[in-house]
């Protein structure tokens, strides 16, 4: 795999973001999306200007044309003040990209730029079961704080979630 470069989103990067993740909806149950969403979703993930929003990519070189392999961002766990310094992430790979420390990357980056951000907390909430997944958050040093049973239903079946939790800074 070529060298690997972390690097925030550019607008030229979101058809890439949005094909990886229609993959995922169609595919996979990382999300609980049944349709991709449209690209003005990641148009407002690209602007968003609070502190603690970051939207990254994982590209195969400098190049802003280089194949994006995967993306992370940060934005809001609730819609109340008082979790201004609370922001759940996710991070999305390309098929190719997986099991290659492409995620781990992402994730370094972004949290370090949330805790340089001044946030408290970060959290992710994994589709259960996912293996991979559950062992780049503890690789990463979230804690699991505990699961919600079939609170999702997708591709026929029910699906849990398990909650992570990294406290930052």
């Amino acid at each position: 795999m070529p060298a690997v470069v972390v690097r925030p989103a550019t607008d030229a990067d979101l058809d890439a973001v949005a094909a990886l993740y229609a993959r995922e909806v169609a595919e996979g149950h990382a999300t609980f999306d049944v349709e991709p969403p449209p690209r003005s979703v990641w148009e407002t993930k690209l602007a968003s200007t609070h502190p603690g929003d970051h939207f990254l990519v994982a590209a195969a070189g400098p190049a802003p044309d280089d194949d994006v392999l995967g993306f992370a961002y940060s934005g809001p766990f609730r819609d109340r003040g008082a979790y201004h310094h609370t922001r759940e992430v996710t991070v999305y790979l390309d098929a190719g990209a997986t099991g290659r420390g492409v995620g781990r990357l992402l994730y370094d980056d972004l949290l370090a730029r949330m805790t340089a951000a001044g946030m408290r907390t970060a959290l992710a909430v994994v589709a259960l079961p996912n293996d991979a997944s559950e062992g780049l958050h503890r690789a990463c040093g979230f804690e699991r704080q505990g699961v919600l049973r079939e609170v999702g239903r997708k591709h026929g079946r029910w699906i849990d979630i398990a909650w992570w939790q990294k406290m930052l800074g």
